[in-house]
């Protein structure tokens, strides 16, 4: 090859490197997305905001002599939680009490004549409706939608109903359950319903899902459960509050209680 040919190709190639190098370095340089002072301040407080409130679940649980994990994730923070409606925590409420009713013993005459008057008829999920109106439901049916009566406490507390939600290691009092929806009706009861504070319920949403963790680890290590919690009650809390802060978008039915 000649010479001239050589110093040719010579030049073409450092060119060509040289334009592809510079064009990488342009384009990693005008992608890069800009973070002003005020966005990492935002983040910086959400952060925050979730850290402290790990850190006061955390102080109850030592308190409470219950297994704390350092490692376990924060939660929402109030902007990034999607609570559902005052409405719909209500409606949720009344349904759940029926279906926990139903579960009781209630008959299926009974239970359709509640969920008319209550008008409950579009609140209420597949698998509830499957339940409700199968004439003869089985044990384990019914042993499962029982523990509806936890959620159902959960949100009566959550709408003001209840004032403290209290640590879960017992079951609720199903009878003031029953008694507060029923005396009030799905009008006045609606009408009454006062959600609480973002704050409050995040709060208590953390501490269960922290609770729960220590729980499911006593169980998967053949120990009693800690300090006497109750695993049912701990577990419906925990579903009912992920349901109520919209974790992860999941509707009713669907709702998991990772740990």
């Amino acid at each position: 090859m000649r010479p001239e040919v050589i110093r040719q190709l010579i030049v073409i190639h450092l060119l060509f490197l040289i334009f592809t190098i510079g064009g990488c370095r342009r384009e990693v340089t005008t992608n890069r997305p800009e973070v002003n002072q005020a966005q990492l301040q935002n983040v910086s407080m959400k952060e925050k905001e979730a850290l402290d409130r790990k850190k006061r679940s955390m102080a109850q649980l030592r308190a409470e002599r219950i297994p704390v994990n350092e490692g376990l994730p924060i939660i929402e923070t109030e902007s990034e939680a999607k609570f559902r409606s005052t409405e719909q925590v209500a409606l949720r409420a009344m349904a759940l009490c029926v279906v926990a009713s139903r579960a009781e013993g209630l008959d299926e005459n009974m239970t359709k004549k509640l969920i008319a008057d209550f008008r409950l008829s579009e609140n209420l999920t597949p698998k509830e409706k499957e339940f409700i109106f199968n004439a003869n439901p089985s044990a384990h049916d019914r042993s499962q939608f029982v523990w509806r009566y936890e959620c159902c406490w959960a949100l009566l507390w959550a709408l003001g109903f209840v004032e403290d939600l209290k640590t879960p290691n017992s079951i609720c009092d199903v009878q003031l359950v029953v008694r507060i929806i029923r005396d009030h009706g799905r009008d006045d009861f609606l009408k009454k319903a006062r959600l609480r504070s973002k704050a409050e319920i995040l709060d208590t949403t953390d501490l269960v899902y922290r609770y729960h963790w220590a729980v499911r680890d006593a169980q998967l290590n053949s120990r009693k459960s800690p300090t006497g919690l109750n695993p049912d009650v701990v577990m419906e809390r925990h579903y009912v509050l992920n349901w109520l802060v919209g974790y992860l978008g999941q509707e009713w039915d669907d709702v998991s209680t990772d740990t």
